[in-house]
């Protein structure tokens, strides 16, 4: 097992019993929910404070009415003892009405807020993650990111909603009552304190481990979530290969890893309760026993107060004594929370401090007007046709129309640095070309794509797209004049036409129909219960795997983009489906630049160019008949002397 990263970060200290508390974290969280909601969240913390200051007041209460009738007892004036006790009475029950006012406004402004945060929360945490580089996804598993939305998520809501106030209000009790037992009795406070360092002594020993299982706890939960996950995605697999028996024993791996660090976590955050609870009721006893030695004896008493020991000081102090080690106990107990709460919070930020996908570009695409003599200039009104907007450093404006003339020179890319995955890779593709890439797996054919629409970014060469280099177009733009079909279709919950549409989300009903007849989907669509209006879920779990790839080449027809990427399109359709497919990219294809990724060679024959690539580079370029004259690595291909893995 690998050793989980400690959560001590800057400024990072044990609270009691142990735990690793997070400051730099939980500062962090603090800040966020004040910027959120600057006004309420004060408001709600006055609450706080004004229940714990009357939760400290009834042992002075206690105190004067025992006074009272000590008093009462001395001069037996009974009119005079009613009038203070009820008049105590009075004040007392006026406070707490206050206190129960507060309290209830308190409650519902902490579900009001809690519930806020963990929105605002959830919501900069997607739109960070939209801004994520590709690389991000590939390189973790879509369950541990689910958990964060999740798991992680939840560990926030308790630490909003009832481990800081519930901290709050103890740490003030505590103050609180320390005061006023010093008021009282500075020899019984003594022994109290004693107590209490007692606790925090033992309460480190035992519990010294939480924060360390809590956090291994919250990446077991994520681990989980991504294995089951994975399981269920892969269902049909599992089955065909009846692997069910080793699937289960591979979960009950990570189960039991998720159980061990769970029930450590828990174990020793569960033992400083009643281990605390009982040196309190010790400490109780010992209390007593101290005050009536000390009345006993007639020790003088030491007191801020100045005043005298008396039975109306140790019968309070004795109540005092419960709820100091009761609320020092509280906040023994909240400190675990707290560092599970924080281990979770850890995670969130993790994710939400990923670096987002960089781009310097400051070239856009704009709608373009061309006048009869060939000028290009940007229009305000759609047009048909688009133009690249290119301001320079002298403040003029050029403006190229977009044609979809693609061009690599010698380009060197690797995903990992060290490890170059394309070599010296030079192409091009004129306006209206379309280009196929022939090869092995894992010979680069994807790669060269992923780089078009700046996927990931090279590493050394130049890519230009009408003559600009990619990196000074924006992102956005660039992929706006990209389609692309890919092998593993995504469909999103929807109708048919809502996925469609996806395309382009200014589409009209009209359009997406066309595009679905452009792709040969519009057949089976009308034939679908409600047609397209019909519902799709589970990534199209109700449609064949050629149903839904027709609908992802609808989706990339309805974009009417200059430049498509049909990456293994056809893959997944029969011989029959894939006949009407082809017949509509055909269409598709018409007046676009295309590169295409096939294996199936009948799919790229009548391509203008296609290229062979092994190992990253490319070893054959021409059409069809230009290489097969070659007789070389495609001649072999075609002829079935090799067979592409």
């Amino acid at each position: 097992m690998s050793k989980p990263m400690p959560m001590k970060g800057p400024g990072g200290r044990s609270g009691p019993g142990g735990r690793k508390i997070n400051f730099k974290v939980l500062g962090r969280a603090v800040k966020l929910l004040f910027s959120f909601y600057p006004v309420l969240v004060p408001i709600a913390i006055f609450c706080i404070l004004f229940a714990a200051g009357v939760a400290s007041v009834p042992a002075i209460f206690q105190q004067k009415v025992l006074a009272v009738i000590e008093a009462y007892v001395k001069t037996q004036d009974v009119t005079g003892a009613m009038g203070e006790v009820f008049s105590l009475i009075l004040i007392l029950v006026s406070l707490y009405l206050v206190s129960i006012t507060l309290i209830t406004i308190q409650g519902q402004l902490m579900a009001y807020i809690t519930q806020g945060f963990l929105c605002k929360l959830r919501r900069k945490m997607f739109d960070g993650m939209q801004n994520l580089p590709i690389k991000y996804f590939d390189t973790n598993k879509h369950g541990d990111i689910m958990s964060h939305y999740t798991n992680d998520i939840d560990t926030l809501r308790q630490l909003v909603s009832q481990s800081l106030p519930s901290l709050l209000q103890a740490v003030i009790v505590v103050f609180s009552v320390m005061f006023i037992m010093l008021w009282y009795s500075v020899w019984m406070t003594l022994v109290v304190l004693v107590g209490v360092i007692a606790m925090f002594f033992v309460a480190k020993v035992i519990g010294g481990g939480s924060a360390k299982y809590f956090i291994r706890q919250q990446r077991s939960v994520g681990k989980t979530e991504g294995f089951v996950q994975e399981m269920m995605n892969g269902q049909k697999v599992i089955k065909v290969f009846c692997h069910e028996e080793e699937a289960k024993e591979d979960f009950d791996k990570i189960n039991e890893e998720l159980y061990h660090d769970g029930f450590r976590a828990h174990a020793y955050a569960n033992m400083m309760g009643p281990i605390n609870g009982n040196i309190g009721n010790i400490l109780y006893a010992l209390i007593a026993t101290v005050g009536g030695i000390l009345l006993i004896l007639d020790v003088p008493n030491l007191s801020v107060s100045g005043g005298a020991l008396a039975v109306s000081v140790v019968v309070p102090f004795l109540n005092m004594t419960k709820q100091f080690t009761g609320n020092v106990n509280q906040v023994s107990q909240q400190f675990n929370q707290i560092a599970m709460a924080l281990a979770g919070a850890e995670r969130v930020f993790a994710l939400m401090d990923q670096k987002p996908e960089t781009d310097d570009g400051y070239v856009t695409l704009v709608n373009a007007s061309v006048s009869e003599d060939g000028s290009v200039s940007e229009s305000e009104i759609k047009t048909g046709h688009w133009a690249w907007k290119h301001p320079h450093s002298d403040g003029t404006v050029t403006y190229t129309l977009l044609q979809g003339d693609v061009r690599m020179s010698e380009v060197d890319f690797g995903y990992e640095e060290g490890k170059t995955v394309l070599h010296d890779v030079s192409l091009y593709a004129e306006p209206g070309q379309k280009v196929a890439f022939v090869g092995a797996t894992g010979a680069g054919k994807s790669t060269i794509t992923n780089l078009i629409n700046r996927f990931y970014d090279i590493a050394d060469g130049k890519i230009r797209y009408d003559g600009i280099n990619i990196n000074k177009i924006k992102k956005s733009d660039l992929r706006k004049s990209l389609g692309i079909v890919l092998q593993e279709t995504n469909l999103f919950t929807g109708t048919v036409m809502d996925n469609i549409r996806y395309g382009n989300l200014d589409a009209t009903d009209e359009e997406c129909i066309a595009a679905a007849k452009l792709a040969g989907a519009d057949d089976f669509i009308t034939r679908m219960p409600d047609g397209y209006d019909t519902m799709l879920t589970g990534n199209g779990a109700n449609l064949s795997q050629g149903q839904r790839q027709l609908i992802a080449i609808a989706r990339a027809a309805v974009a009417d983009p200059p430049v498509m990427i049909l990456d293994e399109a056809t893959s997944s359709i029969d011989t029959r489906t894939e006949a009407i497919v082809q017949r509509g990219m055909d269409k598709l294809m018409e007046g676009r630049t295309v590169f295409v990724i096939a294996h199936r060679l009948s799919t790229i024959m009548n391509s203008d160019v296609i290229m062979v690539l092994d190992h990253g580079r490319i070893i054959e370029r021409g059409n069809h008949e230009t290489l097969l004259a070659q007789k070389g690595t495609y001649y072999q291909l075609y002829t079935g002397a090799f067979e592409l893995e």
